[in-house]
């Protein structure tokens, strides 16, 4: 039996490419144990787990942007990938070049995976979004030419919720403008519009994962908690849920957006939304920049409506540390400095250590699970499927990952494809136009893979094709 090789080829409108390389010997890493893996199967014999290792150290090429966390660095670098690591984004045109050769991807938030910059990547299987947004990249294209995508939607939550706690009583406190006038050598000691957090009203508009934290924190310290969702969601603690926004904005004395980027948020919070807010209220968004109107904000904070505010993200947002956070980025960009009782920080929600540390964890483990095994559990574009590992006591298997257009069909062609072997464990499952099939075949020798392969690149459902062996 041969050595492990992965066979990957794309459907004729991609690149047309046939990649085939050599597995590599590194230890495979395990998910944490909190982690959901290959559907629990992954306490059957780890020990005697047979890894499935797709490409030679020399092979496998991997981009990292945006100073991705030194964990997820390690993590891809123990398998004995190539690991090329920028600690900034890369403007349009070096990206389009550095794209053309990798397998997979990892960014952040200022990287921009257009449709453009996607169909120039000949070889990309996966993307990793060290983050938790994947709004910067096109996922119906990724997911239209077989390439995953992965992110980490919840290991930062603390991190933002902690952050929001700490605008909340600066914005009370009146603290960033204290802060500047000392800073300026003035001694202003005031108490007028200061406040105490405790018996104050917080209003959460998204009641997910960070919103829900949030809550939880803020009834600690004393505060009321109301929230807003498109879902019915069950309260943390004495949360009450609210039927509208409106009776939101009414009610609350501090309002704080958790919503995704999506056409139904954007500016969200407008001017008749600002007009429904409690005079001398505040807002805070670490959501999305496109969720607030901000010239409209700016006005309400200019006529007293809102007494402060706390921004973490804009419309508009530099590519690289520096002096840019200025009028030609955003128009209104030194009418928004120039304000009061502003809190205004770069996009920093999620950048601690701590929070950091572990969305390089999880979202490297899974570009290895993706990368490895073909497990899609957690992608954001692509069905999510599992099957639990090969053992050492199947030596003569092969696993065939087949993504394709999904038409009627296509499963009676593939398993007729198959059925010279016999067929262990097999799954297939679908998301819109685009489905996912596994499938572990027994007693395969080194020249059936070809025959394997060349007979599913002919099916013209097919997006790309995998064997692992």
């Amino acid at each position: 039996m041969a050595a492990p090789r992965d066979i990957v080829q794309r459907s004729p409108g991609t690149d047309g490419s046939h990649t085939l390389s050599v597995s590599p010997t590194a230890t495979f890493h395990s998910p944490r144990s909190n982690s959901f893996m290959a559907g629990s199967f992954a306490h059957r014999a780890a020990a005697a787990a047979k890894q499935l290792k797709p490409f030679n150290t020399e092979d496998i090429k991997i981009l990292l942007l945006e100073n991705v966390n030194q964990t997820g660095r390690d993590i891809l670098k123990a398998q004995g990938y190539q690991v090329e690591f920028l600690k900034t984004s890369l403007p349009e045109d070096q990206l389009i070049e550095k794209i053309r050769d990798v397998h997979v991807i990892g960014i952040r938030s200022k990287t921009k995976l257009t449709a453009k910059v996607l169909s120039e990547a000949k070889n990309l299987l996966v993307i990793g979004c060290f983050c938790i947004g994947t709004n910067q990249v096109d996922l119906d294209y990724a997911a239209k030419h077989g390439i995953a995508v992965f992110n980490s939607p919840f290991a930062n939550s603390r991190s933002v919720a902690e952050l929001v706690i700490a605008e909340i009583i600066t914005l009370a406190r009146q603290l960033g403008d204290r802060s500047l006038e000392m800073h300026r050598g003035t001694w202003n000691k005031v108490s007028s519009k200061c406040w105490e957090i405790r018996g104050k009203t917080l209003g959460i508009v998204g009641y997910g994962h960070i919103g829900s934290q949030l809550s939880v924190l803020a009834e600690a310290m004393g505060m009321s908690v109301i929230y807003y969702d498109i879902l019915t969601l069950m309260a943390i603690g004495t949360a009450r849920q609210v039927p509208t926004l409106e009776a939101l904005l009414e009610e609350a004395d501090f309002v704080t957006l958790h919503v995704p980027e999506t056409p139904e948020t954007k500016n969200l919070i407008s001017t008749a939304h600002l007009e429904r807010m409690k005079t001398g209220s505040y807002l805070i968004n670490a959501s999305r920049g496109t969720v607030v109107d901000i010239p409209a904000l700016i006005k309400a904070m200019r006529a007293g409506k809102i007494a402060g505010a706390a921004l973490d993200v804009y419309p508009n947002e530099p590519a690289a540390n520096g002096d840019y956070f200025v009028n030609d980025l955003n128009s209104w960009a030194e009418d928004l400095r120039g304000l009061n009782n502003i809190i205004l920080t770069p996009h920093i929600g999620g950048s601690t250590e701590e929070a950091q540390r572990a969305i390089g964890v999880e979202v490297a483990e899974a570009l290895v699970r993706y990368i490895n095994q073909g497990i899609t559990l957690g992608s954001v574009n692509l069905p999510e499927v599992t099957m639990r590992s090969l053992t050492l006591d199947e030596p003569n298997h092969a696993r065939v990952i087949y993504i394709h257009r999904n038409v009627p069909g296509v499963l009676r062609k593939v398993n007729e494809i198959l059925a010279e072997h016999n067929v262990d464990k097999q799954i297939s499952d679908s998301k819109g136009d685009v489905a996912y099939l596994m499938a572990d075949i027994s007693d395969v020798k080194t020249e059936d893979i070809k025959e394997i392969r060349d007979s599913l690149d002919a099916l013209s459902s097919r997006i790309m094709t995998r064997v692992l062996y």
